[in-house]
């Protein structure tokens, strides 16, 4: 879900950096062109990711929803991935192995190598990835450019270390987490910053010691 639905999860960032160029903002559309992203529909490869319009995953170009809005910069990040069910892959396998090991015999051998048979399952999971096509996945972004304030709508580890790469391949800037223990760093002043770092959690669970 993204921030347009009723409801969502998020994650909040913070720019780690001060401060930001103004060219940095006002380049923005071109530098999500340049990392824009590229569909693998009529190839065999695995997965594909880059930024797209904020709300409409098929604009690359950024030219037909503006990235500007006020004190935010809009857009989200495509991941494409292709999928082949276990299933499937496992089946085919099985076809293609029982043909080599046939023509094998044929010439006089007794089994597979193991380089024949990682060969024959490279080629199947090859063959079998150009039949299914990618499912698509949209993750909106809003960066609060007065603030510094960056959130993505997505909570999975995985995508939030693809997004925070992406970030900072594109603008050249570095983000943190704004969880808790980094929201009461940024509320104390550094000689307070030990207090922090050397507070022991307390349980709240009876009886757990």
């Amino acid at each position: 879900m993204g921030f347009l639905a009723g409801s969502m999860s998020l994650t909040r960032f913070r720019l780690v950096e001060d401060t930001v160029e103004p060219t940095v903002l006002a380049e923005a559309a071109e530098r999500l062109r340049r990392y824009a992203f590229r569909d693998i529909d009529n190839t065999a490869e695995e997965r594909s990711f880059g930024w797209v319009a904020f709300g409409n995953m098929l604009d690359t170009s950024f030219e037909n929803e503006p990235v500007d809005l006020g004190d935010y910069l809009v857009f989200a990040l495509r991941l494409d991935t292709r999928r082949v069910p276990a299933a499937v892959f496992k089946k085919h396998v099985a076809v293609a192995m029982g043909q080599a090991l046939a023509a094998a015999k044929a010439e006089g051998k007794k089994f597979l190598s193991k380089d024949e048979k990682l060969e024959i399952r490279e080629r199947v999971a090859l063959a079998l990835r150009a039949r299914f096509l990618p499912i698509p996945a949209i993750f909106q972004v809003v960066w609060n450019v007065r603030r510094h304030h960056v959130y993505l709508a997505s909570v999975h580890p995985k995508v939030i270390d693809l997004f925070h790469e992406m970030f900072t391949q594109t603008f050249g800037l570095h983000l943190e987490p704004m969880d808790p223990y980094f929201s009461a760093r940024a509320l104390l002043d550094v000689a307070e910053l030990s207090l922090l770092d050397d507070h022991a959690p307390t349980i709240f669970t009876p009886g757990v010691v």
